[in-house]
């Protein structure tokens, strides 16, 4: 894919280790500054990035610190909205995104990218997703918004996530998100090549009844199960035997030696950068991994939204730092 070189300036909430803005950076755009409230998370975000990284409660930050950009990312926290978990509409957790609103409100970028997790679209009967559009087209926003998995884009792992592009009306356009690729990434791919961990890189707590109720090991021509933020809930590496099926709900091990993937794995998996450090204890590192857009994804989405700027905004010039 062509672009025309001008580099986009990003600001991002809810940053995390900044799986999203790495893959934007990749598709050639310039993240300026981040935010996220995990210590560890800020951390490594340094270490990769140049960027201003503010650490601390989004509700709490003047957003008169934020500088304008041209585009503006989130991923605003998804606890209450998760299937996985209790599906609250009253749930404080819910109403993170109105900071995200609230930012796009106040700097009026050119565009803006937002993800969450599958049941943003059902929770509520919909109610919460007619929010969240409602609130984004009523600030002049075109708001596209669609299901994607990660495994579609090159990412050797099933993911299922809604992304939310919104292009300011006057750019005369709504987003397109990009195909899906033909090809398909798998373990082996992603890797094969790797020696085999230290176990301190590898979460050995025990296996929970929650963990045994369904399959958790694909194999190496295979795509992984979504890698989680808990590092317990992590899937197994495909070297170990499959899992056997007992009862409705209830798996229990093949006859081998079995393991968790070690954090570098599941980093891989994630499209991290190989060699990647993250900060904090293997704990921090499992969540920071886990909460992170797969960057391949987000290089993805990224590569569509810039050359759709380019397309719209032709010679006009780029929102400045500070203007």
């Amino acid at each position: 894919m062509i672009h025309s070189g001008r580099r986009y300036t990003v600001v991002s909430l809810f940053a995390g280790a900044g799986g999203m803005d790495l893959g934007l950076e990749q598709a050639g755009m310039k993240v300026i500054w981040a935010n996220d409230i995990d210590p560890d998370a800020c951390e490594t975000y340094r270490m990769w990035s140049d960027a201003v990284v503010v650490e601390g409660d989004i509700s709490r930050i003047g957003f008169a610190t934020v500088p304008n950009a041209d585009v503006i990312v989130g991923g605003f926290p998804c606890q209450g909205f998760s299937l996985a978990g209790p599906r609250k509409l009253n749930d404080e957790r819910n109403t993170l995104y109105k900071y995200f609103v609230r930012a796009v409100a106040e700097k009026k970028p050119y565009a803006f990218i937002a993800e969450n997790v599958k049941g943003i679209l059902t929770l509520g009967k919909g109610v919460i997703l007619e929010a969240i559009v409602s609130d984004l087209e009523a600030l002049g926003y075109n708001v596209t918004y669609e299901l994607l998995n990660a495994a579609d884009y090159e990412v050797p792992q099933n993911r299922e996530r809604v992304f939310f592009v919104g292009l300011r009306k006057d750019l005369g356009t709504r987003f397109s998100f990009p195909k899906r690729s033909s090809h398909r990434v798998t373990l082996r791919d992603a890797l094969a090549h790797l020696d085999d961990p230290s176990p301190e890189d590898v979460c050995s707590a025990p296996y929970s009844s929650r963990y045994m109720s369904r399959n958790r090991r694909r194999g190496w021509d295979e795509v992984s199960y979504t890698i989680p933020a808990m590092a317990k809930q992590v899937p197994l590496h495909p070297s170990s035997p499959p899992m056997i099926r007992l009862d409705k709900d209830l798996w229990k091990f093949g006859e081998g030696v079995t393991r968790r993937f070690s954090w570098q794995e599941a980093a891989l998996i994630q499209t991290f950068p190989e060699g990647m450090k993250f900060a904090g204890d293997l704990t921090s590192k499992y969540r920071q991994i886990g909460n992170a857009v797969p960057v391949r994804l987000a290089k993805a989405i990224g590569d569509a939204l810039v050359q759709t700027l380019d397309e719209c905004l032709g010679d006009l010039p780029l929102r400045q730092v500070g203007s």
